[in-house]
């Protein structure tokens, strides 16, 4: 099947529940008792592969990617371009792994499955294929992958998996937009259709991914029609100029005596972190929005390490799922 849902093998599920249970024990009650905290990240890792810094040979990162994604201890990873098939790479590359990225990418060296993975497939070729994928330290319920290709020169998808996070259903959207403006338009309207249709209004939600937006069009509209927060701009929110002098006004006004006209909320841009070029982050690509979440931090991971393994800068960020009561 072109899209799938890899699980923990039940030796590996044992010892990583036995890992997590002897974590809890070591620490206070409290924060044993709050499994509700979680650390997410989006990655798009370019197919784990890369051109080296003089642009005259592709070089595999695979192995090194594998290893710094395990550092991060994220909970969720939300990833881009992962190579499910690629018999050329496979026989070019030395150590190419036999199996499909997002199940290389989900074993570490102390467990043989430390996550769950779902693989959503968008572009085939010839040679092999790829897509957006999902790690998972959490029971993985469900997939669906849905084709959103704004024309035959792109092809995109997006993943949606549900994902059981202690009593509650967590709903994840993996998300690669188009490189045209028009086409990332129509394709968030079909994002935002679907959420509206088959995603209650009150359930958790995340969307992360690498929407391309470097221009930050998208934000707003995503924010006000479905509800989320895109994480950075919770982080650091931001006044829009115009809005900060209303309220001078409004103060100046109160001082004076005179009573104050009524200041409305004017809409102001979405702020999102810098992640492409990796080398040199500069444009706003990638982003992660949530609903139903508490922000503890966010940040980019930059410098030369990640830039060796990929073109974009991997984003992560520290949530806490809101208690509904």
């Amino acid at each position: 099947m072109p899209d799938r849902i890899h699980h923990r093998e039940p030796a590996a599920l044992d010892l990583f529940r036995l890992g997590r249970r002897r974590r809890q024990s070591s620490e206070s009650p409290q924060a044993a008792s709050s499994e509700a905290k979680l650390r997410v990240a989006t990655y798009n890792i370019h197919k784990g592969v890369l051109r080296d810094f003089f642009g005259l040979r592709r070089v595999a990162r695979i192995h090194e990617l594998r290893s710094r994604l395990h550092e991060l201890g994220s909970d969720l990873i939300f990833l881009q371009e992962v190579q499910g098939h690629h018999e050329r790479y496979a026989r070019r590359f030395e150590q190419w792994p036999s199996e499909p990225q997002d199940v290389f990418l989900s074993k570490s060296p102390m467990l043989k499955h430390s996550f769950e993975t779902a693989y959503g497939r968008n572009a085939n070729y010839l040679h092999g294929h790829h897509g957006n994928a999902l790690l998972s330290r959490f029971p993985i319920l469900g997939l669906e992958n849905r084709d959103i290709s704004d024309h035959a020169l792109e092809k995109r998808g997006v993943l949606h998996c549900t994902v059981q996070l202690q009593r509650r259903e967590v709903h994840c959207f993996v998300v690669h937009l188009g490189l045209f403006a028009r086409s990332r338009e129509r394709q968030l309207d079909a994002l935002m259709d679907w959420i509206s249709r088959e995603v209650d209004s009150d359930a958790p939600l995340i969307i992360a991914g690498d929407f391309n937006d470097w221009r930050n069009r998208l934000s707003e509209r995503l924010c006000r029609d479905i509800g989320v927060l895109e994480v950075f701009d919770s982080m650091r929110p931001e006044i829009d100029p115009l809005q900060r002098v209303a309220y001078f006004m409004r103060d100046q006004l109160s001082v004076n005596g005179t009573p104050p006209p009524p200041v409305g909320r004017m809409p102001r841009r979405v702020r999102t972190a810098r992640t492409f070029p990796a080398l040199v982050p500069w444009l706003r690509m990638d982003r992660i929005y949530q609903r139903g979440f508490r922000v503890e931090s966010a940040s980019v991971l930059r410098g030369i390490e990640w830039a060796r393994l990929s073109d974009h800068s991997p984003l992560v960020a520290d949530l806490e799922l809101i208690d509904p009561n």
